[in-house]
């Protein structure tokens, strides 16, 4: 099972901007909104997936884990 690996989507953000940043290149007025997404607070849509990407100059794919290579 893929799922979001919030860490990686941390990390990359980290490393080019701020929270705030990310936050208004995305349209929220305040950083909030994204930390809550980039915490697990709230899901991350799709389409604002494919937005964090495009930001981040990363590829989609990037930001998820397989599962299934984690349990042992």
């Amino acid at each position: 099972m893929l799922t979001i690996d919030l860490n990686k989507l941390k990390n990359y953000r980290q490393s080019k901007m701020t929270l705030q940043e990310m936050a208004f290149s995305l349209g929220y007025q305040s950083a909030n909104g994204y930390y809550y997404l980039e915490c697990g607070r709230s899901k991350i849509s799709a389409e604002t997936l494919a937005k964090v990407a495009t930001v981040l100059n990363v590829p989609i794919q990037d930001f998820f884990s397989d599962q299934d290579h984690l349990i042992h």
